[in-house]
């Protein structure tokens, strides 16, 4: 009621509906009355369908379902049937504003959490004072104050260990640890004690915030089927427009009806051929499920990217941060101190894991005395150089000599990277990694409903090899550049199959975008992101597996839903035909179709909660052991 109360729309619909009830309860005592508050409630509830029949058709040049309830509302006054042409657009009117509540129910959850996101943070200012200042005036490397059970406001890293809720987020209701210098996002809510949050994104490009945009621009991306539907519908509509009055003549011709009657018949036409529910079939459902897979952390980039999920039938995945932690620990290394200093350096002009383990690793190391000035440049899937010093995978130095023989010394079943001088190898280091328990549940899960899971890695055979057997992966490729793991992604493509690919680094993004689902990682790199079509929030397979499990229930949904439109429209076309069909109940079994089709697609929203699949996943998982 609210809703009705406080859109415009729903406000006319409230007057429309009161004016048809005076009408009625008029019919009683004067027909002129009645007559004149018939009129009123077609005003009110027709205006804004004549305004999108007009604004629609002059724009895209055809028309639309809005002119045909329009065409048909007039043609019911014409003939003297007030009270039918109210009812009718009262029940479509109604329908519409159903619709609009759907669309801005599947969004809403979302809005709402973004506007909990604080506006103002707790400043420390160089000299200790705390100033509050609004939080888009913060930038990188500014520190911020987060008090016990504060909401973050901005994403960052946190100065000391902490427990944070991140159920708005990730939909995990249990908090999290986090340990020093990870990483903290805007919107969660500190459970621990206070902590200094070094600022790392301006406010525009927050996790929250990019949930925002992505939500929104998957809702200006519609399925295959919403396209489908969108480009049949004014077809359907001038088909509707031209055998409406061929219907009218040949019943006023052949089959001795009047004139009245005739037209009367081709306006029941006109309301049962309208494709209203067949048109709201797929979008309130898609919008639905899009919105549910924002909640529980997993973010479409639009319509048809849930949809084509379900049909994956393999999915490629990196290693680093997605079937493994990313957390990685030197165990092991050899350089002389000029070098590793260099080694730090280089490293901390990167962001990926290997090279945050080196640069903590190593972090109290002093570094004065570096020449500051030769550019630190990233050799996409080998790894990084300055001058003359590269750091990088081992098959990047196949052709450096080695004459204290580093390149054999690396641990077997690690990640061992190397660094050369001048073509020489001069040293390496030895991290180890740990395998995501969730991704082990998520691989099987997928195994299990016969989507084939292929690792592809940039480590070495190995490392490939263990990570392979531990999560449960037969099909693995070990040394892939970029051009290689694309290279597997078409092979897939060019054999019939539906391709999909998961990472989240610098070096995946070429494969992303080729991919026909490209998904990337959320605290993975920005051109990752870009270059994908679903982004897990949370570096957590099991999600995924929850969204491909959503996207085959909102394809159910939408096939039901078509299924159903065009049932009814075939039915009461028939039942026109022969005559068993008045304006009034025409008008409610069509629209009510339509508003049930709508509740169905609503049903996306409520629809198996994250934990529910999540506990499915652990089932199917401990089978198969």
């Amino acid at each position: 009621m609210n809703y009705l109360i406080k859109n415009r729309a729903g406000q006319f619909l409230l007057l429309g509906m009161i004016f048809i009830v005076t009408g009625f309860i008029l019919m009683l005592f004067t027909d002129i009355g009645s007559t004149l508050s018939f009129y009123a409630a077609i005003f009110f509830l027709g205006f804004f369908a004549a305004k999108n029949a007009m604004v629609e058709t002059i724009r895209s040049k055809s028309p639309n379902v809005d002119l045909l309830m329009i065409l048909a509302a007039i043609g019911a006054v014409i003939i003297g049937f007030e009270s039918e042409g109210a009812l009718l657009l009262f029940i479509f009117a109604g329908s519409e504003v159903l619709e609009d509540y759907a669309s801005s129910k599947s969004t809403r959850a979302i809005s709402e959490l973004m506007s909990q996101v604080p506006s103002t943070a707790q400043l420390l200012k160089e000299n200790g004072d705390v100033v509050e200042v609004p939080t888009v005036e913060l930038t990188a490397g500014d520190t911020v104050v987060v008090s016990r059970g504060s909401q973050i406001p901005i994403d960052g890293y946190a100065d000391r260990d902490t427990f944070v809720n991140e159920s708005a987020l990730t939909g995990e209701s249990v908090p999290v640890t986090k340990v020093k210098g990870k990483e903290v996002f805007a919107g969660t809510i500190n459970e621990g004690n206070s902590f200094y949050l070094k600022v790392n994104k301006s406010s525009d490009d927050t996790v929250f915030s990019n949930i925002i945009r992505m939500v929104e621009e998957a809702q200006n991306r519609p399925s295959k089927i919403s396209k489908f539907i969108d480009r049949i519908e004014s077809r359907y509509v001038i088909g509707v427009l031209v055998g409406v009055p061929i219907f009218i003549f040949i019943l006023y011709t052949f089959n001795d009806l009047s004139f009245r009657e005739s037209f009367y018949r081709g306006m029941v036409m006109l309301t049962v051929a309208s494709p209203c529910a067949l048109v709201a079939s797929a979008t309130p459902a898609t919008l639905s499920a899009i919105s549910n897979g924002a909640r529980n952390g997993v973010l479409f980039k639009g319509g048809a990217a849930m949809e084509a999920l379900s049909t994956m039938d393999i999915l490629y995945s990196d290693k680093t941060g997605t079937l493994t932690h990313g957390d990685f620990q030197v165990v092991d290394h050899a350089a002389d101190e000029e070098i590793l200093k260099e080694v730090i350096y280089i490293e901390q002009q990167s962001g990926h894991p290997i090279a945050e383990a080196i640069v903590n690793r190593f972090k109290n190391l002093d570094l004065e005395g570096l020449d500051k000035t030769q550019p630190v440049e990233e050799i996409p899937g080998s790894g990084m150089k300055k001058g003359d010093i590269k750091v990088g995978k081992p098959s990047a130095f196949n052709d450096y000599d080695d004459p204290m023989d580093y390149m054999a010394k690396g641990i077997s079943g690690n990640t061992n990277i190397i660094v050369g001088k001048n073509n020489q190898v001069v040293g390496y280091f030895s991290l180890a990694d740990r395998v995501r328990k969730e991704a082990v549940h998520a691989v099987r899960n997928f195994q299990s409903e016969g989507i084939q899971v292929s690792l592809l890695t940039g480590d070495n055979e190995a490392v490939a090899e263990r990570v392979a057997e531990e999560v449960g992966i037969t099909d693995y490729a070990a040394g892939c550049l970029p051009e290689d793991k694309i290279r597997y992604v078409n092979e897939s493509q060019k054999k019939g199959k539906v391709a999909g690919m998961i990472g989240d680094g610098i070096n995946d993004a070429p494969a992303l975008a080729n991919a026909d689902i490209g998904i990337a990682m959320g605290s993975g790199s920005s051109i990752a992101m870009e270059s994908s079509e679903v982004v897990i929030v949370k570096n957590n397979l099991q999600k995924l597996f929850y969204s491909f499990k959503l996207s085959h229930r909102l394809n159910r949904i939408i096939m039901g839903n078509v299924i159903f439109s065009i049932s009814v429209i075939l039915s009461l076309v028939t039942l026109n035909i022969f005559g068993l069909l008045n304006l009034p109940l025409a008008v409610l079994f069509h629209e009510g179709s339509t508003i049930l089709v709508i509740l169905n697609g609503l049903r996306l929203l409520r629809q198996g909660s994250e934990e529910e699949t999540a506990a499915e996943s652990m089932t199917l998982a401990e089978a198969g052991d």
